[in-house]
């Protein structure tokens, strides 16, 4: 069995979506990166469904929310943070918040939000 386990991108393999690093004594570290599914959808709607992206890499690897260690955003408006940080603020749970940067970049059309995470693995995974 390999340490790292990745999943790709269909449109680009040599990119991925999910990367798991196991230790070799238990535990490690997931990162994801994920945008919205429906770039229709405004800054706030796009955050909640990159979130819900995120959400369903966390439950397909037994994870939650609460193991989350940092967070990337990157939005093409900084000016707008105050409206993402109203979905973070409902997405987080309280107490559990990681260490977030939030910075802005120019980024391909119709997309206004990415998110990358890195989750820490409990010993028995």
């Amino acid at each position: 069995m390999t340490d790292i386990i990745r999943t790709p991108i269909e449109e680009m393999p040599t990119k991925s979506k999910v990367a798991i690093h196991r230790f070799p004594g238990g535990g490690g570290f997931l990162w994801c990166v994920a945008t919205a599914r429906d770039l229709t959808l405004d800054l706030p709607g796009q955050a909640e469904d990159a979130l819900a992206v995120i959400d369903g890499y966390l439950r397909d690897h037994g994870l939650d929310r609460t193991r989350i260690m940092r967070a990337e955003v990157i939005v093409t408006d900084h000016g707008r943070k105050p409206e993402f940080d109203a979905v973070w603020a409902k997405w987080m749970p309280a107490g559990c918040g990681p260490v977030r940067s939030f910075v802005q970049s120019v980024m391909p059309d119709g997309d206004l939000v990415e998110i990358i995470m890195t989750v820490a693995l409990p010993a028995d995974f």
